[in-house]
C-alpha cells in the first residue's frame, strides 16, 4: 500500500484524530478584563469577586460588543424562564467564543449566540422552545432524589451507594441544573427548597446513617459543589466518613475542576487533598474525583493544570460526567472532541454523558432516546475502551441506565419503558417494584406528526387524565402489536 492510499483511508474515516492542543483563550479581549494581570488571573479570590451575576455586570464585561437585542433576550429569560440564577465565573466566562477577536459595536452578537458554552450558561428567552417549552412530565426534582432522602440531604436511591449533598451552592450554575429545586438562589419562576437542619447537624445525620447501614459501600459527596465549602470543614466530613469501615469508595463531585480551576490549585487545598488522599490509601478506599466539562472549548491549560495537581496529590481518577445537550455537544465530532480534549489534553477521564432530565424549560436542551443510542453508536471505537463514555438515561425511580437497555419504546409517542433490578430506599415494601415498567419521555418536537398531533391533543390534561391517555394508548398499541 502507497502512503497516498493510507493516507486516503484516514481521511475517508467519518472522524479524524489529531492530537489536541489546549489553549487558555485571552481575557483581555473582553473590555471590561482589558487591564486583568496574569496574577490576577490565577488567584480564586479575584475570579469569585468577579463573577457575572447578573446584566449590569454581563454589560461592565462585554460593552457594546454585544447587541442591545442579546441584553433584552437574556432579561427576559431571567424574568420568564431561567430556573438557576446567573453566575458564571471568569474562567467559564473566558471559554465563550474563544478563538474570536472583537471588531467593533456588535462584532460578537451571532457569535455569542451560537457559542455552544453560552448555550447552557447564559441561556436566553430565544433558545427555549416555543410549542412545548416543558414537556407535560417536567418537574422540579425529576429524579425524585428528595422523596429518597434518608437524612436531609443524603439521598439512598441505588442499594450500595449514596447521594450526600453537603451544601445548596455552587461556583457556577448550569441552566440545565438537575438539582435546580435545590440549588442556588431563587428565581423569578423556581422559589427554591431550603435545607433546614443545621449543615453540622446534617452531616452528623449523614454520617449517623452511614455507620448504621453497613451496606453502603460508595459516596458520592456533592451539593451544589465541594468547591464551595471551605476546605477545612470538608476535610473534616471526608475524615471521618472515611473513619465508617464500609466506605470503599468515595467522589469529590465539582464542577469548580472546570469552571473555577483556581480553586482546586490552591496549596491549602491541594495539601488537603493529599492528607486525605494518603489516608484513603492507607485503609484500603479509592476517592476519586468527578467533574462537568460539556464543551472542549472549556478544556484549558488551566484545568489540565488542576487536574494534574489533584491526580499528584494522591486521588485515584479524576472523571467528566458531562450532559447531552441541544446545540452544545449533541452530535459525534463534538463528543469526541470534548473526550480527547478531556483524556489527552488533562487527564481526564471521559465517563458519563447524562441525557438531560426533565427539569421544567429544558426542552430545547433534550434530545431523543434514539438519537442518543445514534451517538453512542457513532463514537465507539476511537476512543481506548476504558475511556469510551457511556451515555445514559437516568429514568425517573430507576436510576442510570445506559440508553441501549431500554425495555420497550414507543418511538411515535416518545415513551420509552425501562426496568430496574434493585428497590430504591423508598420501595422497601413494594412488592412490584421489579416488576412493572417505569417511564421516559422524548422531547415532543422530535416526534412524529402523529405523536405530535397525540400529544397536542392529550399533553395539557391534568397528571392523572394524561397517565390514563397514556395507558390507554398503550394498551391500544398492544393489541395492534399482538394482532399483528
Amino acid at each position: 500500500m502507497t502512503a497516498t492510499s493510507a493516507e486516503t483511508r484516514v481521511a475517508e474515516q467519518p472522524y479524524v484524530y489529531s492530537q489536541p492542543v489546549l489553549v487558555e483563550p485571552d481575557w483581555r479581549r473582553f473590555p471590561g478584563w482589558a487591564d486583568v494581570t496574569e496574577a490576577d488571573w490565577a488567584s480564586v479570590q479575584w475570579q469569585r469577586a468577579h463573577c457575572v451575576k447578573n446584566l449590569k455586570q454581563l454589560r461592565e464585561l462585554m460593552g457594546d460588543l454585544l447587541d442591545e437585542r442579546f441584553y433584552a433576550d437574556l432579561e427576559r429569560d431571567q424574568n420568564e424562564r431561567a430556573t438557576m440564577s446567573m453566575l458564571v465565573p471568569p474562567q467559564m466566562m473566558n471559554t465563550m467564543v474563544p478563538h474570536l477577536e472583537p471588531s467593533g459595536a456588535g462584532s460578537l452578537t451571532e457569535a455569542f449566540y451560537a457559542d455552544p458554552v453560552r448555550r447552557y450558561m447564559l441561556p436566553v428567552f430565544s433558545d427555549r422552545r416555543t410549542d412545548w417549552p416543558s414537556h407535560p412530565h417536567a418537574t422540579r426534582d425529576s429524579l425524585h432524589e428528595h422523596d429518597m432522602w434518608v437524612a436531609e440531604g443524603l439521598t439512598h436511591r441505588y442499594p450500595t451507594k449514596v447521594l450526600a449533598e453537603l451544601l445548596p451552592t455552587c461556583p457556577q450554575y448550569c441552566g440545565h441544573c438537575t438539582r435546580m429545586d435545590l440549588v442556588g438562589n431563587s428565581t423569578v419562576v423556581v422559589d427554591k427548597l431550603k435545607f433546614v437542619g443545621k449543615p453540622q447537624s446534617r452531616l452528623d445525620d449523614m454520617l449517623d446513617y452511614l455507620r448504621r447501614n453497613p451496606t453502603v459501600r460508595d459516596v458520592v459527596v456533592s451539593g451544589g459543589d465541594v468547591a464551595n465549602m471551605p476546605w477545612p470543614r470538608l476535610e473534616d466530613f471526608l475524615g471521618r466518613l472515611l473513619e465508617i469501615d464500609n466506605i470503599r469508595d468515595v467522589r469529590l463531585a465539582t464542577k469548580a475542576l472546570i469552571g473555577l480551576p483556581q480553586h482546586w490549585l490552591q496549596p491549602e487545598v491541594v495539601e488537603g487533598v493529599n492528607r486525605i488522599a494518603t489516608t484513603a490509601r492507607q485503609r484500603g478506599v479509592s476517592i476519586a474525583i468527578h467533574t462537568h466539562a460539556n464543551h472542549g472549548n472549556s478544556v484549558t491549560p488551566l484545568v489540565a493544570q488542576a487536574a494534574k495537581a489533584m491526580l499528584d496529590a494522591g486521588v485515584r481518577d479524576v472523571r467528566n460526567q458531562g450532559v447531552l445537550l441541544g446545540g452544545v455537544n449533541d452530535d459525534p465530532h463534538a463528543l469526541l472532541d470534548l473526550c480527547f480534549r478531556l483524556l489527552d489534553g488533562a487527564q481526564i477521564m471521559p465517563y458519563y454523558f447524562y441525557m438531560c432530565d426533565m427539569i421544567p424549560y429544558s426542552e430545547h436542551w433534550r434530545v431523543s432516546v434514539a438519537q442518543a443510542q445514534q451517538l453512542q453508536h457513532h463514537i465507539m471505537g476511537y476512543l481506548p475502551g476504558f475511556a469510551t463514555p457511556r451515555i445514559v438515561c437516568d429514568v425517573p425511580f430507576v436510576g442510570k441506565r445506559w440508553v441501549h437497555q431500554i425495555a420497550d419504546y414507543d418511538k411515535t409517542h416518545g415513551i420509552s419503558y425501562w426496568t430496574k433490578n434493585y428497590r430504591t430506599s423508598i420501595e422497601a415494601s413494594d412488592a412490584d417494584a421489579l416488576g412493572r415498567f417505569y417511564e421516559y419521555y422524548d422531547p415532543i418536537h422530535t416526534l412524529p406528526e402523529e405523536g405530535q398531533r397525540w400529544w397536542a391533543e392529550h399533553g395539557r390534561l391534568d397528571e392523572t387524565a394524561l397517565k390514563a391517555a397514556e395507558m390507554a394508548e398503550a394498551s391500544r398499541r398492544t393489541a395492534a402489536l399482538q394482532g399483528y
